[in-house]
């Protein structure tokens, strides 16, 4: 009798939790930040009004993103546009800069030296690309920036380059937190306290998994311990302060950004409010906004009041650390897809170590082994690497 054979069975593919049609979306929202990144950048010189860079800003991430993915899928158009409307804040000044005409601040220009973050997303059916970085207006190779401005940005450059390649399948949130700080104290900086780094997915730029710089004892007790997993997105924000302890508070600048927070239920009473929160949803959905997006600003601000009172839209609030110190920030978009980390935005389109001329160095050679790694590590590497495993079973 002939023997039978059958065919060994397939492995089954495990599902994707981001398909390669979702990664071509973040990736092409990271392709319109950078180049919305360049001409910001080209536009941040002495005497540029702040408020006209943020409405330049959000009218290029709309044009760029009205530029693609136009076909209407059985009949629906996709939603795109901004993921996370144009900050500009200098100096001491966090983040989240963004003024309306009506604000006290609004005549705000940049002026030569100053310490300029520059923070911008897009979004393409929901998928964001958010990227931020730091410039310094009028610098050159010629005039390179010194001082604690150059220890500042040194020191926040330094410390996205080692979060992104610890942001990786395995590990855990605690130590990006503990080697940004390790990280930043090199140049005598101190990341700046509570900041938050989150998951993304469809829709979603604030998912659960978190992870915090420079906690306080409450929120270091708070902030849940995470494992870094497989097809998960990460907009890592990395904010360095120049002062000794990191620490920010509210002074005197009014919040323009707001984002509705999709968890929580809640029936507004008042028919303005009402009004406002149905143009918040069609205008913006899950993403945040600037008041200045909605049609009447007074309007809009009294019927924010309600919905901010109740939890049902949260504040961007912008936070200063003390006179006469700096913020440098970056921030980036990453993937961990199986291939390994995949950025999702570009690297800093105006930072090299020919404009920023600090006195100091990274001396950790823990710190340094990291920065030489590439962010993906090659097939051939890790050939090698399982070759090395087995051989040292062997022996």
């Amino acid at each position: 009798m002939a023997e039978t054979t059958t065919d060994a069975p397939k492995p089954v593919e495990k599902p994707r939790l981001i398909s390669e049609a979702d990664v071509t979306k973040y990736k092409t929202a990271g392709d319109i930040v950078n180049d919305v990144m360049k001409k910001l950048i080209e536009l941040c010189v002495e005497g540029a009004k702040i408020i006209d860079l943020c409405i330049e800003g959000d009218k290029f991430i709309e044009e760029g993103t009205g530029g693609v993915y136009n076909k209407a899928v059985k009949g629906v158009k996709m939603s795109k546009g901004l993921a996370f409307p144009t900050s500009i804040s200098v100096n001491n000044t966090v983040s989240h800069f963004s003024p309306l005409a009506s604000d006290p601040l609004s005549a705000q220009v940049l002026a030569k030296g100053d310490v300029v973050k520059v923070h911008i997303g897009a979004h393409i059916d929901g998928f964001a690309a958010i990227s931020a970085e730091t410039i310094v207006v009028g610098a050159s190779e010629q005039e390179p920036v010194t001082g604690r401005k150059a220890d500042v940005i040194k020191a926040a450059w330094h410390a996205a380059e080692i979060a992104m390649r610890l942001v990786k399948v395995g590990n855990k949130n605690f130590t990006v937190t503990d080697a940004v700080a390790k990280t930043a104290a090199a140049w005598d900086c101190k990341p700046v306290e509570g900041m938050l780094s989150c998951q993304q997915s469809q829709n979603v730029i604030d998912g659960k998994k978190r992870i915090i710089l420079n906690p306080n004892e409450t929120q270091k007790r708070d902030t849940e311990s995470i494992t870094f997993a497989e097809d998960e997105v990460y907009g890592i924000d990395i904010l360095i302060s120049s002062g000794e302890d990191g620490k920010a508070r509210i002074e005197d600048s009014r919040t323009t950004i707001y984002q509705k927070d999709s968890s929580v239920t809640y029936q507004l009473k008042m028919k303005n409010s009402r009004a406002v929160f149905s143009e918040v949803q069609k205008k913006a959905g899950a993403f945040p906004f600037n008041v200045r997006a909605l049609e009447d600003e007074k309007r809009a601000r009294l019927g924010l009041q309600e919905a901010v009172q109740h939890g049902l839209i949260k504040p961007y609030e912008v936070v200063y650390t003390p006179a006469n110190t700096f913020v440098a920030a970056f921030h980036f978009t990453i993937a961990l897809v199986p291939a390994g980390p995949l950025l999702l935005t570009h690297p800093p389109v105006w930072y090299k170590p020919e404009l920023v001329k600090a006195e100091k160095e990274l001396e950790d050679d823990e710190l340094k082994g990291l920065l030489s790694k590439s962010l993906r590590e090659s097939k051939k590497n890790k050939k090698k690497a399982k070759e090395a495993e087995g051989n040292a079973d062997d022996a």
